[in-house]
């Protein structure tokens, strides 16, 4: 009977996405691709889900300047809780691991914040549209409304959605009937679904304009593993663009291609560029998942270089486009501010050979060419030199590796 009742609310009441947040693609860190469930904290005191992980993690993101270039999440994912809910059908936080409890993880990034005089310090957590979560934490199914209400009560800023131990054929309800709950608690609290996920995965292709007015981001693909195949497989698929998801993109509403692996284990540095490059040209949250404690000097650089920031949180929101594919050379572009100009790369996904070169003026990046542009190298921001009609010059792009170039419009 109580979930013939939450349907009713769902069906009778108002379930338009009206949180105001993810105006650009949100920013931060998030435990899973990383830390994964370890829950061992005797033998791994150091790298096991509790509140002294995210804890830490919170100090590295004030510390080492990330919360300053804008990485504002710390999100909790998978095997916080008990494995039961308590009397009144609450989750509950482990109480070996979580002594202090969520509301404390989210009071200590409001702190800490406040005691370096910085903004946006915010907490995110983890919960399942099934009856359990993928590693068998309990799920919000039919407990959707008390749910949202723990969340919100505990100081909660984001909500991971995922969708295990559930049917695709539940989504198209079940996703909406979470936002609304959420919008009734009256705290804002980004929402992140992977409704769309499950639907590729199993060859179908998603409603994404239906999904874009409950959820403000939203996972579509398989999870991203510590690999440069895994990051190439990924970039393919929002290539080819199927469903025109692309589209559905903006402010409010972003696709995410999932976590940023910069700094763990599994790409060379040059591959690192290319994950920090095409996720702001494909305007994709930049969700870390590495362990900042122990991070290369030149993976930090990547993470916080501001040019490449910019790009991604451009205020048009626009995704961007890959625009031309030949064998392993890609082209990518996204129009920026100011109007007429665009930001884009020139992708090498071989993975041996020499550079490639590439013309800037012949590369269909749709310019007015009665126009003139300065173009600029998208890390360091050096000048590459000045577009008009008729001009010619190429850069080299390195095997598994990328240009990052802005064309900014000044005449």
């Amino acid at each position: 009977m109580r979930h013939v009742l939450l349907l009713l609310a769902y069906m009778t009441g108002s379930h338009a996405l009206d949180n105001g947040l993810a105006q650009t693609p949100p920013m931060g860190w998030m435990s899973w691709e990383r830390f994964r469930c370890v829950t061992d904290c005797k033998d791994d005191p150091a790298n096991c889900i509790s509140e002294n992980l995210y804890m830490t993690m919170a100090d590295k993101m004030v510390s080492d300047g990330y919360l300053d270039a804008g990485y504002e999440y710390v999100n909790i994912d998978d095997c916080w809780m008990t494995k039961t809910r308590d009397e009144n059908g609450r989750l509950q936080a482990d109480r070996e691991r979580f002594p202090s409890g969520i509301k404390a993880l989210a009071d200590y990034a409001s702190i800490l914040s406040i005691l370096v005089h910085s903004k946006g310090l915010k907490l995110g957590i983890y919960e399942d549209f099934g009856t359990g979560t993928c590693e068998d934490y309990p799920g919000s199914k039919f407990y959707m409304d008390i749910d949202a209400d723990t969340f919100a009560g505990w100081g909660v800023d984001m909500l991971k959605f995922d969708g295990c131990n559930s049917g695709i054929s539940d989504m198209p309800v079940g996703y909406p009937l979470m936002e609304m709950w959420l919008n009734k608690t009256g705290r804002p609290i980004l929402y992140s679904c992977s409704w769309p996920a499950y639907f590729v995965v199993e060859g179908k292709i998603p409603e994404y304009e239906k999904i874009a007015e409950s959820c403000n981001i939203w996972r579509n693909y398989y999870d991203i593993q510590d690999s440069w195949a895994s990051l190439k497989t990924i970039i393919e698929f929002y290539g080819d663009d199927v469903g025109n998801f692309s589209k559905v993109a903006g402010p409010g509403n972003f696709n995410d291609p999932d976590m940023l692996i910069i700094g763990n284990y599994g790409l060379s540095y040059e591959q690192q560029r290319v994950q920090m490059a095409l996720w702001a040209i494909m305007a994709s949250p930049l969700l870390m998942s590495n362990d900042l404690r122990d991070i290369a000097d030149a993976s930090r650089e990547i993470l916080l270089n501001k040019n490449v920031i910019a790009i991604n949180q451009d205020r048009l929101g626009i995704q961007g486009s890959r625009i031309f594919k030949m064998n392993d050379f890609e082209i990518w572009t996204r129009p920026i501010e100011p109007t007429g100009s665009v930001a884009f790369s020139f992708l090498n996904l071989a993975d041996s050979g020499t550079p490639v070169k590439a013309n800037i003026s012949t590369s269909g990046l749709e310019l007015d060419m009665h126009a003139v542009y300065n173009v600029t190298e998208g890390f360091s921001g050096s000048v590459v030199g000045t577009l008009t009609n008729g001009t010619f010059f190429t850069v080299g792009v390195n095997p598994s590796g990328v240009f990052l170039g802005k064309a900014t419009k000044i005449a």
